[in-house]
């Protein structure tokens, strides 16, 4: 079955609005092809691999096992699929993590138990951060399933479902396909689900199966189609009126911008009501990157008491706020130590808008909401002018990838020019997260240079995987490792944190990774080997560059002292 998905616009825009769905006459579909496949191209494999091209997903992440083999020659087979083999499985989830951070939609090819328990760790991930994102694995014969046997890659008892058990909890649909009769349906509704949701999905392929054709994979389909959530009218009309009465009495109102934004697909709705608004503002450390930073009225990162100068005394001074898609966890929120009221707070979720200690109202798009309420709300500017600062960094064609730990602290303060990206794992915060995901955002926007902030503990972490990346020599990335002798985050007079540091020279690799190596110990050498970094981006474009940045050991952030006081 050859479909083309017309009206499925998976892309990345600037404002973060990735995996949208373009509608045709209120339903977001695919439409059959009449041109017929050859038994070859009639297969499972390659069908599930059509599928994943229309969707927009031109690379795959995979580490090859004997359960997936098969499965992965007919995806390398399709045309318009890369398939990209990483060092672990865990790799593998990241760098598919990162890439549907900027396609909207990413996808991992692993093998049964040994690889799924392997790259469930960045699955979590993923689905804590409201990631669209399709794990493939190759699964047992199908032939196999009901028979008492115990095969290999497994506990050693013969119940085939406990790895599916694993993933019920991490994603959000699970398919164990072994059979070849409704196959195609199963695969559609994964996948569908995992664009919907802006969740995580698991597909098991029984090994025995992906090389077979089937007639449902080369007849005309029953139409396939994602219809597009509806709000509820006269709930939206309830919710807008109730906030514009809260909002339009406020002295000095602000704007906050959340998490969830992405999930919402809500970030130009968002900058709709800042502008109608005037409102000053602000961003949440796990939204940064979806809220403009070059908005005229952005005033910085709200982040309790280690927010962007100035920032949290307008968030937490004003006399209403209004939070779009947020999430207050330990981290966000500082320890549960934000200085807000309820009274003051219009909370705007995904499908929910919370009145302070007014009514909620449930079925409520978010961009619906926030487009209506910018027709309805006055103009008021009184925060934003009680805010002066001017800070500028970067560039239009950068990534900045944060990893866990100090990385967070001092990116957040980075005020973004127009076009630069930030993404960071604020939610699950899983150390080493950050060279997979350096990789698979590289690999899906390579029109970027991607920046990546680590720790030296973090960079330790999945230390091989900087080989799978620097075999793509096309790729414009950095990585900055903060020297500190590991210490920030895990003092080194815990013994629990004493590990011997990574000589990032590779001079025995027979690849050349870097070019060059470069290491900067005090701030004249800083100097210089920014001013050499700039002439290497212009000689090198395309190499991967490793910047040892050292630091004091006994220089903590402000930031992290005030968190460890709390």
């Amino acid at each position: 079955m050859d479909t083309q998905l017309v009206s499925l616009n998976v892309v990345t825009s600037p404002n973060g609005n990735v995996g949208s769905l373009t509608k045709t006459n209120g339903v977001s579909c695919v439409q059959s092809s009449s041109v017929p496949l050859s038994s070859c191209e009639a297969t499972l494999g390659r069908y599930l691999a059509r599928r994943l091209v229309q969707i927009g997903v031109s690379d795959v992440f995979s580490v090859p096992g004997d359960f997936n083999l098969t499965l992965l020659d007919h995806l390398i087979a399709e045309p318009g699929l890369n398939l990209i083999g990483c060092c672990n499985e865990l790799n593998a989830g990241y760098a598919a993590d990162g890439y549907a951070r900027s396609r909207g939609v990413g996808s991992c090819v692993v093998t049964f138990t040994v690889g799924g328990l392997s790259v469930l760790n960045a699955i979590a991930g993923a689905y804590s951060e409201n990631l669209s994102l399709i794990c493939i694995v190759g699964g047992p014969n199908s032939n196999d399933y009901g028979t008492n046997r115990i095969i290999h890659h497994t506990i050693g008892v013969s119940d085939f479902n406990q790895e599916l058990r694993c993933f019920q909890t991490v994603t959000c649909y699970q398919v164990v396909v072994n059979n070849l009769e409704d196959a195609h349906e199963q695969i559609d509704t994964a996948i569908s689900t995992a664009l919907k949701e802006s969740k995580p999905v698991y597909i098991s392929i029984g090994c025995n199966l992906a090389a077979i054709p089937h007639p449902s994979f080369s007849r005309e389909p029953i139409p396939f189609s994602l219809s597009p959530k509806l709000s509820n009218k006269m709930g939206l009309e309830a919710a807008v009126e109730v906030a514009v009465e809260f909002l339009n009495k406020a002295v000095k109102p602000v704007m906050v911008g959340g998490p969830k934004l992405r999930a919402a697909q809500a970030s130009e709705a968002f900058v709709e009501f800042a502008d109608a608004s005037g409102y000053a503002l602000a961003v949440m450390p796990s939204g940064k990157g979806l809220v403009p930073d070059h908005h005229p009225h952005f005033i910085g990162t709200y982040w309790g008491a280690v927010s962007t100068a100035f920032c949290a005394e307008i968030v937490e001074s004003a006399d209403a706020y209004i939070f779009a898609g947020p999430i207050f966890n330990d981290y966000s929120s500082i320890g549960y130590s934000l200085l807000l009221k309820k009274e003051k707070a219009l909370i705007v979720l995904p499908d929910r808008v919370m009145n302070g200690n007014g009514p909620t109202f449930g079925y409520i798009r978010m961009k619906d909401f926030l487009q209506a309420l910018a027709k309805r709300i006055k103009n008021n500017t009184t925060a934003y002018e009680n805010y002066h600062r001017i800070f500028k960094m970067l560039s239009g064609d950068t990534v900045v990838i944060a990893e866990t730990g100090d990385s967070w602290f001092n990116c957040k303060k980075l005020k973004l020019p127009e076009g630069c990206r930030y993404e960071f794992q604020m939610q699950y915060g899983s150390i080493g997260w950050y060279v997979g995901a350096t990789l698979g955002y590289a690999q899906a926007a390579n029109n970027k240079r991607v920046i990546s902030c680590i720790g030296d503990g973090s960079f330790q972490e999945l230390h091989n995987n900087k080989s799978a990346v620097a075999t793509i020599n096309a790729l414009d990335q950095a990585l900055f490792p903060i020297r500190n002798v590991l210490g920030s985050m895990s003092p080194r007079f815990e013994s629990w944190a004493e590990l011997a540091n990574w000589n990032t020279e590779h001079k025995h690799c027979k690849k050349k990774m870097v070019k060059p190596t470069a290491a900067a110990t005090t701030k004249d050498d800083a100097q210089a080997l920014f001013k050499s970094l700039r002439s290497a981006y212009s000689a090198t474009p395309t190499n991967l560059k490793i910047i040892d940045l050292y630091v004091a050991f006994a220089v903590f952030t402000a930031v992290i002292q005030e968190i460890g006081k709390r």
